[in-house]
């Protein structure tokens, strides 16, 4: 037998300490995210199978008695760890609601030293908020779910003292940012790495080697993953796929949806259904645990 077909459910829930939440529920048979990051917190609980992520320059193993938390702007990858692949269900929360868990005043969301977390009981606890919200049956009983999990997750395993970065990844990070910067001023016409190179004063191997080291990925890759980013942003805003490819760069609407899928994990259909009341689902939703 082969791996299982990849399938994936997007679900946008509305007034969640009166910000929107994004969940997703999906299996992957082979496929593995490309390098991306998230704007927001990813907290998620493998539910089959064993995922394998990328992250701070470390591989980490995910199975069913543990969670996972990514934080924002963090480069990450992720994918199956062994045959017969593996599914999840992921949260997209804001830092303001790990604030809000807290209980306390804090200048900065909470940190987590190590993004595998084991705790199968709170891991079984996201499980059934995430399955609550997708419902919807009872949209009460899923925020008090999802907000007692971030409360305990929060108290018993962040902390709120961040490792100071060195002094060459201070420099790593300066000019990656430079580099993103001239690189999303123009996203359907992006300057070439010589150019970018020259602007910098600095040989096209030490905007690389700085970048990769910053990011964990090429310039090109996260470009595509802003592109992305971008693109989803437009569907938000009601565009189709169409436009939103050939307003953020992509070659077509396919280049757009292999990309949407190696960052996101979904198609922009799957995507925009999930996101608009009323819009017919691409495939019909599939179960996940």
């Amino acid at each position: 037998m082969g791996a299982p077909v990849d399938r994936a459910v997007w679900k946008r829930i509305e007034g969640i300490q009166g910000e929107p939440l994004d969940l997703m529920a999906i299996r992957l048979g082979r496929s593995h995210y490309a390098p991306h990051t998230h704007a927001e917190y990813a907290i998620g609980a493998c539910t089959d199978g064993v995922e394998v992520i990328r992250y701070r320059g470390e591989r980490h193993y995910s199975d069913p008695g543990s969670l996972v938390v990514i934080e924002p702007d963090e480069p990450h990858t992720g994918g199956p760890a062994i045959d017969g692949g593996m599914a999840y269900r992921v949260a997209y929360p804001a830092g303001s609601l790990l604030l809000d868990g807290a209980g306390q005043p804090a200048e900065r969301p909470p940190h987590f030293r190590d993004p595998i977390i084991a705790d199968p009981g709170l891991a079984e606890r996201l499980r059934q908020a995430h399955r609550t919200l997708t419902r919807g049956d009872d949209p009460l009983e899923g925020e008090i779910r999802l907000l007692s999990v971030l409360s305990d997750l929060v108290h018993r395993h962040a902390t709120w003292v961040r490792p100071v970065p060195r002094r060459d990844a201070r420099d790593c990070r300066r000019i990656a940012t430079a580099v993103m910067e001239r690189l999303s001023a123009d996203v359907t016409d992006p300057p070439t790495l010589a150019e970018i190179a020259t602007a910098l004063q600095m040989s096209r191997y030490q905007v690389l080697r700085a970048f990769r080291n910053a990011m964990g990925m090429p310039p090109y890759a996260w470009l595509a993953q802003y592109r992305v980013h971008q693109a989803r942003l437009l569907l938000e805003r009601g565009h189709r796929p169409a436009d939103a490819a050939a307003l953020t760069g992509f070659a077509d609407q396919a280049h757009l949806t292999r990309w949407f899928r190696k960052v996101l994990g979904v198609t922009p259909g799957t995507f925009r259904a999930g996101i608009t009341p009323g819009t017919p689902c691409p495939s019909a939703p599939a179960s996940f645990d």
